[in-house]
């Protein structure tokens, strides 16, 4: 009775006032204690409303039932695929769509429903994997926005799989805090690359220049980021540097300098085979033999590893006599100690990068002097 009056008036009054109805209606259906019945012919007639060839009533419809957990399933998923003003209204607030009517609506809807889904309040781990790996460059930078996503690690690599490249997509990806280490070193990567392929860049640092001074800020920046991370990212960083070939000598020798020994052990560990908390314990008390062999196991040729074993003895001896070791303190002492090496080959490349990072240290050093001197005197 209801729907056949409702059919039968709205053959007759225009659209704003079918809007008011449908609005009314909806409102009804997720406020008011109807009967059974009564509830039976409000969806059927907000069903018919889903026909309305004006977009004002569905809208209005839309607006009605957006963030309530009773409008009907069937006139939610029939708004769900309209028109973008109606459909992101709905994509974006309902909590009557699932997990996988979102991942569904993911996969074959335009572009500005793929964002409506994306700006979704605590979107699930499900729905944030499904966006990026259809949802588009578009919702996937406005799920980087949301701040509410839970977006699983896995995904946000994927994201960077994908879109790692893009500067926008890059940014957003960094700024989350939860980013995986070895994600964000891969980034770190990326924004050298897209440093040294600037023209704007190169035109002020110079072509031959550009590529050393990129891959010394990325080392740096690796360098950091090891230094900042906990016992349970460690191994994936590791692994992902070691076959990205990043755990050169020079990376190597840094780590050991500046104290970081849970990485660099984390990295020979990796590197020889051997469990990590063996190699650091035979880091902290092993003699000098058994150092020896194992950085042997690693791979690292004799001559290079008697330069390791003598940074590693260096560092044990300051950390039981300072606690905090110097980096500054231990090159010194190692350039000291071969000095007078006619070295050639790798222990020569070695040694020229232990002379480079001592350099580093004492600017470093430098500059922290001076800034205390200014803090003082002001």
């Amino acid at each position: 009775m209801i729907v056949g009056k409702f059919l039968r008036w709205s053959e007759s009054a225009g659209a704003r006032e079918r809007a008011k109805a449908a609005s009314a209606l909806a409102r009804a259906f997720v406020r008011s204690d109807l009967t059974h019945e009564n509830r039976r012919a409000a969806e059927a007639a907000m069903a018919l409303l889903l026909d309305d060839p004006s977009p004002m009533v569905r809208l209005a419809l839309a607006k009605a039932l957006a963030t309530s957990d009773k409008a009907p399933r069937a006139v939610i998923h029939g708004l769900a695929r309209d028109q973008l003003e109606v459909a992101g209204l709905i994509v974006c607030c309902s909590p009557v769509l699932s997990d996988s009517d979102l991942v569904d609506l993911a996969a074959d809807s335009p572009v500005g429903v793929r964002r409506g889904i994306a700006m979704r309040s605590n979107l699930t781990p499900a729905v944030c994997a499904a966006l990026a790996e259809v949802g588009g460059q578009v919702a996937v930078v406005e799920m980087l926005d949301n701040r509410t996503a839970l977006i699983a690690g896995v995904t946000l690599r994927r994201i960077m799989e994908q879109y790692g490249d893009i500067g926008s997509v890059r940014a957003r990806l960094l700024d989350r805090a939860e980013l995986p280490y070895d994600v964000r070193q891969a980034l770190i990567e990326k924004v050298g690359s897209a440093l040294a392929e600037s023209d704007f860049v190169t035109k002020i640092v110079g072509r031959n220049r550009i590529r050393n001074v990129t891959g010394d800020a990325c080392q740096q920046a690796t360098l950091q980021l090891a230094g900042t991370m906990t016992g349970d990212d460690m191994p994936a960083l590791v692994e992902h540097l070691r076959v990205a070939g990043k755990l050169t000598p020079a990376f190597l020798m840094h780590t050991l300098c500046v104290g970081n020994i849970d990485f660099f052990a984390a990295a020979i560990s990796s590197i020889s085979g051997i469990e990590q908390h063996r190699v650091r314990g035979l880091l902290v008390d092993g003699k000098r033999n058994a150092i020896q062999a194992l950085y042997r196991s690693g791979g690292i040729d004799a001559d290079t590893c008697d330069v390791f074993v003598s940074a590693t003895l260096l560092w044990r001896r300051a950390t039981r006599a300072d606690g905090a070791p110097s980096a500054l303190k231990i090159t010194d002492e190692l350039m000291v100690r071969y000095e007078a090496a006619d070295a050639g080959g790798g222990i020569g490349e070695l040694l020229a990068l232990v002379e480079k990072l001592n350099l580093n240290f004492r600017r470093q050093a430098a500059k922290d002097y001076a800034v205390s001197m200014t803090r003082q005197a002001a």
